[in-house]
């Protein structure tokens, strides 16, 4: 009764941003059960692969295997099932939803090289030993459209279409007040003390829907646990511009749908007019009420509004 009472939305969520209290068994296992639940109804398995380095990527996929590959990329503190509950509205693509290096249940190198061009190679690595590296869609929030945009240019004739959901990267945009002081040690994107997971939860996204503290919990703990590296890899990402990359994009012609919450804290939505500047052929779509997770907090639409895009490219 518990998986038709508590709203998988809800849950799916709050993986973006952790939360405070350590869980209880019961918790963790109601959890877990929920996940799999909600992954199950997605029909997406878990699987694993060992890239050339020895390190773990975790991802999930579904069966719809004769589709062309979408391949989805969470952002910064995310992880694989931030898109499992819009892959249900995406059943028609063959979704490959990996955890990044250094998040999720992926490994989690202390020294890895965690910008963009290296997180592209990692996931061509995937593609590639899965044979599904040629013809592929490639679809990322925050940091992972970033990472889109970085395996586009890096792969240009590989890819068929970009779907950048408030993208990060194009920081000549500048940054939002909301993000004029932070720091390392003093940012709403890190989970430093038990009260910082409150306001995540509320900067993150604009109606934040409900979640018991208990399953909050269980979500907090690997944020809290991965917070040093954390760090470390938002030291890197926030000097990782990836405009000139984008220049490839442009000149490939790759069909570019960009997605922005109009409520969105975290980057400036003004960035969509930066980013039509430099791929002139995008669709740029603004959702009002939404905040910077749409696949999250708007996912009837937002699935929608990709699908209306896929539909207008040719030899689909």
């Amino acid at each position: 009764m518990i998986l038709k009472r508590l709203s998988l939305a809800t849950v799916l969520s709050l993986s973006v941003v952790g939360c405070t209290t350590a869980p209880n068994t019961l918790a963790v296992n109601t959890t877990q059960k929920i996940i799999q639940h909600e992954r199950a109804k997605s029909d997406l398995t878990s699987k694993v692969f060992t890239l050339a380095s020895g390190e773990q990527l975790t991802y999930t996929e579904n069966n719809t295997i004769n589709a062309e590959s979408l391949l989805l990329i969470h952002g910064f503190g995310g992880n694989k099932d931030n898109f499992t509950r819009i892959a249900d509205k995406l059943a028609d693509y063959h979704l490959v939803i990996p955890d990044l290096l250094g998040f999720g249940d992926s490994s989690k190198p202390d020294t890895a090289d965690y910008r963009a061009d290296a997180q592209a190679q990692r996931l061509h690595e995937l593609m590639q030993a899965k044979g599904l590296a040629s013809n592929i869609h490639i679809g990322g929030n925050s940091m992972g459209g970033a990472i889109s945009v970085a395996y586009a240019a890096k792969y240009p004739d590989d890819v068929k279409s970009l779907w950048l959901i408030d993208s990060a990267g194009f920081w000549s945009a500048g940054i939002p007040k909301s993000l004029e002081n932070a720091t390392l040690e003093n940012n709403p994107l890190l989970v430093n003390k038990t009260e910082d997971i409150y306001d995540m939860y509320d900067f993150v996204m604009y109606k934040p829907p409900y979640l018991p503290k208990s399953i909050k919990a269980v979500f907090a703990q690997e944020r809290i646990a991965n917070k040093a590296l954390e760090s470390k890899i938002l030291e890197q990402i926030v000097t990782d511009n990836v405009e000139e990359r984008a220049k490839v994009v442009a000149n490939y012609q790759i069909p570019t749908l960009v997605v922005w919450g109009e409520k969105d804290q975290v980057i400036k939505p003004e960035t969509t007019a930066l980013i039509k500047e430099i791929i002139p052929q995008s669709t740029v779509i603004m959702m009002p009420e939404v905040g910077h997770v749409p696949m999250i907090e708007a996912v009837k639409e937002t699935a929608a509004d990709y699908k209306k895009f896929r539909a207008t490219l040719k030899d689909e």
